[in-house]
């Protein structure tokens, strides 16, 4: 394996992990309401720029990560509860539409607040690149790889070991018969968003330090992570976590073996082979739906 081909991994490696905690942010709220939250992307751009902002006050960088998570769960939470909740009775399209409209919101928001410039957020734990078979990687990748998958294991133990994660689950599947047993969905749903909006969150927070953040870093990085979603199968976890990877990697060999000029529309290269040859996606349900 040669020295290039193993850089091309790493960093395609590290951006896939990004893309897969997108992609989960996607996937708990699609399976809790089968709504895809177009400002799944402006999560993570607020939790960058938030941890920025609170560095920049001379917090600690621990204190500063988890207050801006918490920030961004209350975000989480006040779109569903003030704009998606209102319109719970509406078509699918109409609550697409307001996530769209608040994702423009929070924009226009946080470039009021901080501005237009790119800031940048100090990497956990040094610079210095470590070099393995001939290639690098920066420390701030390990840290991304590593709280990854600290953050799907959690995940797993948390949807199959508690009440609340088996009550989204069961939500899921049948939300009328989660209704019969008791469970109250609308709150689930909140719940949804607010668990979506902290693994945004973490997945800004975590990329700030190798690509810096601004106000509108959640645009693409939030497309991307859609596209990760709908590769792997939308409501699809693993899926997430598959296609985020195999469109990092997808995305940082055709960077390195083609062009850099083509690696933003690989991700859409994807997407329209995957609706064309396999609609479900990799791990996606079998079948058609009509909207």
């Amino acid at each position: 394996m040669s020295a290039e081909f193993l850089q091309y991994l790493f960093t395609g490696i590290t951006i896939g992990a990004i893309y897969a905690l997108v992609g989960l942010g996607f996937s708990i709220i699609y399976n809790a309401s089968h709504v895809i939250n177009f400002a799944q992307g402006e999560f993570l751009m607020i939790g960058g720029m938030c941890t920025v902002a609170l560095v920049g006050t001379g917090l600690p960088m621990p204190v500063a990560i988890l207050a801006a998570v918490a920030v961004t769960a209350v975000a989480g939470l006040a779109l569903q509860k003030f704009a998606v909740a209102p319109a719970r009775n509406a078509e699918v399209v109409t609550i697409i539409i307001i996530t769209i409209g608040a994702s423009i919101f929070l924009r226009g928001l946080v470039q009021l607040v901080w501005g237009k410039e790119f800031h940048a957020l100090p990497a956990f734990s040094g610079d210095e690149p470590i070099t393995i078979g001939g290639a690098t990687i920066l420390p701030q990748s390990l840290w991304v790889l590593g709280i990854t998958l600290v953050i799907v294991v959690a995940l797993s133990w948390f949807f199959n070991k508690t009440l609340l994660g088996k009550a989204i689950l069961a939500t899921s599947h049948n939300p009328d018969a989660a209704k019969l047993m008791g469970i109250n969905t609308g709150f689930i749903l909140l719940i949804s968003f607010g668990l979506s909006a902290m693994l945004g969150a973490i997945a800004g927070i975590l990329v700030a330090p190798i690509t810096l953040t601004s106000y509108d870093v959640g645009i693409m990085l939030g497309l991307k992570g859609f596209v990760a979603a709908v590769l792997g199968g939308l409501g699809s976890g693993a899926g997430a976590i598959a296609g985020g990877l195999i469109l990092g990697i997808a995305e940082a060999m055709a960077a390195g073996y083609i062009s850099s000029d083509y690696k933003d529309a690989v991700p859409f290269v994807i997407i329209l082979a995957i609706l064309f040859f396999m609609p479900s996606g990799l791990f996606g349900l079998r079948g058609t739906e009509r909207v």
